[in-house]
């Protein structure tokens, strides 16, 4: 069964010999994905994948993992992040004008 799980990069560290490890928060966790062109490093997500999940960093871009029957990720999804202080922000701000 595929499943997915939705979240953003907060850290990224890439290395000299190609590796790249992204720190991905999702579900009040955090998880490690690294990508290794060396066969006999663990590297848990493809090139493509983890290069697109490091080009988030520091921006309001979220991010969809979806991953196959076998757990490899196949896919990832990215969207513009809704930021709930923001909204809430601008309710109280409409709230206080709105009694003038």
């Amino acid at each position: 069964m595929t499943h997915s799980i939705f979240g953003q990069v907060i850290g990224v560290r890439k290395f000299t010999n190609g590796d790249i490890e992204v720190d991905f928060y999702h579900d009040d966790e955090i998880t490690q994905y690294r990508y290794s062109s060396d066969p006999s490093r663990l590297g848990n997500f493809p090139k493509e994948l983890t290069e697109s999940l490091a080009s988030t960093l520091a921006s309001d871009i979220c991010i969809e993992i979806f991953f196959g029957d076998d757990g490899n990720p196949t896919y990832v999804e990215l969207e513009e992040c809704d930021d709930e202080d923001d909204s809430e922000d601008e309710e109280e701000f409409d709230e206080n004008n709105s009694d003038q």
